[in-house]
């Protein structure tokens, strides 16, 4: 019943999330899914989501189910290149790992039955999740773009003032490392799904054998991140410092609508900021910054693997946050808030799988008000926090570690703990 009323609201969502995008006019997850059944698909986590997928079965069933998709791949592109389609190198792959996918689910309702069906139809579920999560994402993006007019850069860019403006810090360390550091962390940027399926893989490996799910995974909280995600970016549109104070990522297209071209040599001054206009293409996906929140989450889930996996979830961690700030995609403030949304989501669904204790629903609604204390900061307190940054920004520091610390303390970075109750005492024999 749970997976049930899961697929319905994850269902209801998408057709929402659809006619929104239609009204916009750009298509929606639903309909950039389904094209990609037979058109080019658009670069993503194609292959990674049959990876999920096949956590379910056998090994005889992957290699099948993994030629399977490389077959009707190399079929697609020998038709493309039959009728000379003009197709970019990155999107000539995936359309196999899709078909793979829909056919285990049919599958499963044809040929399997009970528990098995059941079993085989979450990993295809899993694994569309991971997929149509990064066509909703994109949804999202393009809706920003074109509902919200004017952006919010100014307001952000003067409270990071109270963090000493890192972004711009970082923009010019980047630019004295280029290009070994640009291209290092443009590899980490890049492919942070990359790095959440290999974990994810990691905790999943064990299901073919035992026949159901660990009660907590990392793409539980991976997909709720991207999904609550973005209706903040909707209350508090900011595209960028590169974007907003910079040249944008063309190099010259953004400075049409710049406020001013500073990034990353001048920090921008103190001045009452107000909201600006910017164009209907570029995203307003700043804040919270969604990339921390998610490298956030590897981190959380990799503490309690191998060494390697430990150290992998760190460095994939410092060079997202070093990726965020040097490339000019984010301010400090929003880093600090994407951390915070991170712990608190990753605590909400600890907290689901224990029962709904006392410390994790405590924990979760601190997590938010710090969340929103630090929105409204942003907003309705910037001037005062460019004024006085000895204060400001040790505030803001002392409010991030506050919410890490209820974290550590409510919940163990591994596994959530068990939600059964503990043993009652022996009776003991009355006395003759």
């Amino acid at each position: 019943m749970l997976w049930t009323a899961a697929a319905l609201v994850a269902l209801g969502f998408l057709i929402a999330l659809e006619v929104v995008a239609r009204r916009n006019g750009v298509p929606g997850p639903i309909t950039a899914q389904a094209r990609e059944v037979i058109f080019a698909p658009k670069p993503g986590p194609l292959y990674g989501g049959l990876a999920l997928m096949m956590v379910v079965l056998t090994w005889r069933q992957r290699f099948i189910a993994a030629a399977f998709a490389v077959g009707v791949d190399l079929v697609f592109v020998l038709v493309r290149w039959a009728v000379d389609a003009h197709v970019p190198e990155d999107q000539y792959f995936g359309n196999g790992a899709l078909w793979a996918m829909l056919g285990c689910a049919v599958v499963a309702i044809t040929r399997r039955t009970g528990p098995e069906r059941l079993l085989m139809l979450k990993g295809v579920g899993l694994g569309l999740l991971l997929v149509t999560g990064r066509k909703t994402g994109d949804t999202w993006l393009l809706i920003t773009s074109k509902t919200r007019p004017t952006v919010l850069d100014p307001y952000v860019a003067m409270a990071d003032h109270a963090l000493g403006n890192p972004s711009w810090v970082a923009g010019r360390i980047l630019e004295a490392t280029a290009p070994v550091g640009t291209h290092v962390l443009d590899l980490v940027y890049a492919q942070l799904a990359v790095a959440a399926v290999v974990v994810a893989l990691y905790q999943l490996r064990n299901v073919a054998s035992e026949r159901r799910f660990p009660r907590h995974h990392l793409v539980r909280t991976f997909l709720l991140i991207g999904l609550l995600g973005p209706g903040v970016y909707m209350l508090f549109p900011v595209v960028g410092p590169i974007f907003a104070y910079g040249p944008g990522t063309s190099g010259t297209g953004g400075v049409e609508w710049a406020v001013a071209d500073l990034w990353p040599h001048t920090p921008p001054p103190i001045t009452l900021p107000h909201p600006v206009p910017y164009d209907g293409i570029t995203p307003r996906n700043c804040m919270p910054s969604l990339h921390t929140a998610w490298a956030t989450a590897i981190f959380v889930h990799t503490r309690t693997g191998p060494r390697l996996l430990r150290f992998a979830g760190t460095f994939w961690l410092i060079a997202t946050l070093g990726a965020t700030l040097g490339f000019g995609y984010h301010y400090g403030v929003d880093l600090v808030a994407g951390v915070v949304f991170a712990l608190t989501v990753e605590g909400a669904v600890r907290t689901f799988d224990r029962g709904w204790d006392r410390s994790g629903v405590a924990l979760v609604a601190y997590g938010t008000a710090v969340f929103a204390a630090l929105l409204v900061a942003y907003r309705y307190l910037p001037m005062e926090m460019a004024a006085h940054p000895w204060l400001y920004g040790p505030l803001v520091l002392l409010a991030l570690a506050s919410v890490i610390y209820g974290y550590v303390r409510t919940t163990k970075p591994g596994q959530p703990k068990s939600a059964a109750p503990a043993p009652r005492p022996e009776p003991q024999p009355e006395p003759v």
